[in-house]
Order: structure tokens, then sequence, then C-alpha cells
């Protein structure tokens, strides 16, 4: 059989899961069905001899599409969601099986609380939750370690059960990590750094973030020493619904840092300092 048509018909006997997967991570019909196109023209370029699975590729693909696509969601202060969604899922004068496929399989009410999450754990819990995806699998789609990727998980399967997180236990132990690490990177304390720094902690700073002088980079020595006296700016904030710190110069946010925090230990430090995505980051600083 001729390649191309076999990659054809392996997508086209894919696309229903894949639709399915991109609908619950976007909530959006359209912007699913452009995820799934894009699937098929990354597939066109790539060189697939050595994929055993191509369905497990085609799935990594679409979640890292998604993934991009609520990213860039959030520094344009948009969630949509493509309806009135009872009106969206319920009109089946477009494409009746399609439209009671969708119906069947997402809840109405999941689909909004699932536009409450941050996109690294919105993608986690779709695709280990939903799609039985292991966190091994999942970590460098999202850029995370495996434990960190549990956790995320983890986190948002509470919010879509209803728990409220704000009793988190964990809250105060992490705000505590995280002040530590401010103080030892403005004391210039590499030791006390270390001590709060995983050993494969990785740092991801954007193409802005990365021209103050730190490129991304893995491991707690190289990042201890990148952090060391150069904090003196930071405060402590929520960054996005998560622990970080910004640098706030002239009241004017210049640099958005996210902490990413288990089992005691910072495993990945995410610095944004794009002017127009920190348009759309919501932050608070915490002050005693």
């Amino acid at each position: 059989m001729n390649e191309k048509k076999w990659l054809a018909d392996e997508f086209e006997a894919n696309r229903a899961h894949l639709s399915a997967a991109a609908y619950r991570m976007l909530g959006s019909r359209s912007e699913a069905d452009d995820a799934v196109q894009e699937a098929w023209l990354r597939l066109n370029r790539a060189d697939t001899r050595d994929v055993g699975n191509l369905g497990g590729w085609l799935t990594t693909v679409v979640a890292r599409i998604c993934l991009d696509m609520l990213r860039a969601r959030k520094t344009r202060r948009e969630e949509p969601l493509d309806m009135p969604a009872h009106a969206g899922i319920a009109d089946r004068a477009k494409d009746p099986e399609r439209e009671a496929a969708f119906a069947d399989s997402v809840g109405l009410a999941l689909l909004v609380v699932l536009q409450t999450l941050a996109p690294a754990e919105r993608v986690a819990f779709v695709l280990h939750d939903m799609f039985d995806l292991p966190f091994d699998e999942i970590a460098p789609i999202i850029g995370r370690s495996s434990a960190a990727t549990r956790q995320l998980a983890s986190r948002a399967r509470r919010r879509v059960q209803g728990v409220d997180e704000a009793p988190d236990v964990d809250f105060t132990r992490k705000r505590a990590i995280a002040e530590a690490f401010l103080a030892a990177s403005r004391n210039s304390d590499l030791e006390a750094l270390l001590a709060v720094l995983a050993p494969d902690v990785v740092f991801r700073p954007d193409t802005t973030a990365a021209q103050y002088g730190i490129g991304a980079m893995r491991g707690a020595a190289g990042v201890a020493e990148a952090f060391k006296g150069r904090a003196q700016a930071a405060e402590l904030a929520i960054v996005g619904g998560e622990l970080g710190f910004v640098v706030d110069i002239g009241g004017q946010i210049r640099v958005a840092v996210t902490l990413t925090i288990d089992d005691g230990r910072i495993v990945a430090i995410d610095a944004v300092a794009n002017p127009e995505h920190l348009q759309g980051i919501n932050y608070s600083i915490l002050r005693d």
C-alpha cells in the first residue's frame, strides 16, 4: 500500500479519538478541529518510519498543539466555550452523529469546570483521567517531571470533583519553600538555594526572559548559580493560580515566574517577560 494512503487511513482511524481528546482539552469544537487538522499537517511533514504506535504519536502531537492553544488563549484573556454550550452540543442539525457523540462523551458541567483549570492542569487531567495515559508519557508533553504531572492532575481532579482547594494543607509549606528560595537568591546563599531545588530542576524562560542573562537549563547546580543574587526586586505572588514571584518596577510588571513544587523541592521554574504575554497574566502579590 502507498505510504501516504496508509498514513491517511491510519489518521482517519484515529480521528474520532483525536477530536474527542482535543475537544475535552479545548472546550471548543472549532478549535478542536483546528488542532486535529494541524496534527494531520504535522503527520505529513514528519518522518514516522520509526514510530511504533502511530495512535499514541498522534495523541501526543494533538496534546502539545492543544497546550499551546490554551496558553495562547490565556495570554489573550480568552476562554472560549464556543456555545451557549447546551445549544452547541444539542443542535444536531449540522452533523447528528458527531453532535450525539460529543453530547454522550462530554458533560456540559465538566466542560465548564475544565475551563477554570490552568493549561498544564487541564492537559494532564484529560490525558490521564479520561484517556488513561501514564504520567511518564504526559510529563514530556507539558514539560514537567512525572511527579509534578501527577500533582497537577491530582489538583485538577479535586477541582473537577468540587473539592475546595482553599484549605490545602500543603500551601503553607509550599509558600515557605518559595520564600526560602527568594531569600536565598537575594542573599546569594548557594547552599540554601540547593536545599530547595530538586536535583533535576528545570528553568524555562521565554525568549524575552532569556535575554536577562539566564537561558533554559536543567540541574540544581546550574539553576542555583544562575539565581544567586538575582531576586532583589522580586515579590512573592500567586501567578496564574500557582506560587511564584513577580518583578515589578515602577508599577509595571517586568517578569512573572511560576514555581512548581513537589515533595518539598522546586522541580520547575517558568519565567515570562514578553510584554504582550505579561498583559494577560493574572497575579496577586502575597504580603504578610
